[in-house]
């Protein structure tokens, strides 16, 4: 018998029809002699909502009670999954992250978890019961009810498969696997068999949309090897784990274009020691993350920095710019929503060089200018216009993996 975390996110448990098939293939599972604890994120569509209504109200709405409200879309759908099971048969129960013990840090909208004490779950399990819990959300030890930010449902179920030592984490999506690219975009991507942490966590971050980012960073700290894999068919998917020397014979692994970033430039810095710590010290305590970050060559005593974050933290970000005018001294503050970050990964990149050359040179072909440039042993990404991104997607594709 096999203890197994499976993870469905909002497409998978889209509507009624859908949260019945899950039911269908967790009884599966179940049948087989496995115990499983389920994790579910909200309907697809549901958290969008939820923040417009939100914004319908107040354009910077308070972030405990964004948390609040957003909580309750995970509430939802562990309650529908747990009818769905009870309706095959199969004794199930639903519990919100904080009955499941997720125990996070106070940074409401995008909270980290400190510890998880499965407890609860544990003696459901032994009871016969399939667990149903929610994702993206825990609490913290005063009881304040906090969310993990967009995809906290994958990190969730990967934190739980670390606590309750489950052999075996699948992450249920609506693509069968890791592909080179977006296959929606790129009609020549590939399904990857496996892919290493490292590469996964890279792609995570630089804008595929398939897992996020700090669920993969947990998984590589605590050795959760996971699988990516449809909830709409049986084929087999993508194994994420340590890299292997077959890894890196392979120079590109996947090609990615983040379309939900935004570029903001603080005109006229005064160049003197200290004030780049302070415009990104004051963004670091408003729990803003800041992406690639360029500043220019010092004229006059001034200069420009440009940095990206998330489009959905723009204006929050350029109203805390705006609190240090008067202290630092810069003279504007821009701003741009219409650009894309475009992004090559892969850990053959460490012992294989010309990797950028090649790179900007289709990006010339294809008459794309570069905004931004920023580079690690295993990724290189460019900021873009948006309007061109998916060309340059699919022409780097094409130049490096087909």
């Amino acid at each position: 018998m096999a203890l197994i975390v499976q993870k469905f996110g909002g497409t998978s448990v889209g509507n009624t029809d859908r949260i019945k098939n899950v039911a269908r293939r967790v009884a599966k599972t179940r049948e087989e002699g496995n115990q499983i604890v389920v994790v579910v994120s909200a309907m697809s569509g549901v958290t969008d909502g939820l923040i417009k209504l939100a914004k319908e109200i107040i354009p910077l709405p308070i972030e405990r009670e964004m948390d609040m409200l957003l909580a309750t879309g995970e509430q939802q759908t562990i309650a529908l999954t747990a009818i769905a099971l009870q309706a095959l048969g199969i004794p199930a129960v639903s519990l919100t992250g904080a009955q499941a013990g997720i125990v996070t840090d106070g940074v409401h909208t995008k909270a980290k978890i400190k510890n998880i004490t499965p407890k609860q779950i544990q003696h459901l399990l032994d009871a016969g019961n399939v667990v149903i819990v929610a994702g993206f959300q825990g609490q913290t030890a005063e009881g304040q009810i906090t969310t993990l930010g967009r995809g906290g449902s994958d990190l969730t179920a990967i934190a739980l498969a670390a606590a309750i030592e489950a052999d075996l984490c699948q992450i249920y999506t609506d693509v069968d696997g890791v592909y080179t690219a977006d296959p929606r975009i790129v009609p020549g991507a590939k399904k990857l068999n496996e892919i290493s942490y490292d590469e996964m966590l890279e792609l995570a971050s630089l804008g595929a949309k398939v897992m996020q980012g700090r669920s993969v960073e947990f998984a590589k700290k605590f050795g959760v090897v996971f699988e990516v894999r449809s909830s709409l068919n049986d084929n087999p998917g993508t194994i994420v784990k340590e890299a292997t020397a077959s890894m890196e014979d392979v120079v590109i692994r996947g090609v990615s274009l983040d379309k939900n970033q935004a570029k903001l430039t603080v005109v006229g810095v005064p160049d003197k020691p200290g004030t780049a710590a302070k415009i990104f010290r004051t963004l670091g305590d408003a729990a803003i993350n800041v992406d690639m970050i360029v500043q220019n060559v010092s004229h006059g005593g001034g200069t420009d920095i440009s940095f990206t974050c998330d489009k959905s933290e723009l204006l929050k970000a350029k109203t805390v710019i705006e609190t240090l005018k008067a202290s630092t001294g810069f003279k504007a503050v821009e701003s741009a929503e219409s650009i894309g970050k475009l992004s090559v990964v892969g850990v053959g990149m460490k012992s294989h060089s010309g990797v950028a050359a090649k790179l900007f040179e289709v990006l010339a072909q294809e008459s794309v200018n570069i905004d931004m440039i920023a580079t690690s042993e295993i990724y290189i990404s460019v900021v873009i216009d948006l309007a061109k991104g998916e060309q340059a997607m699919r022409a780097v594709h094409k130049a490096f993996l087909e």
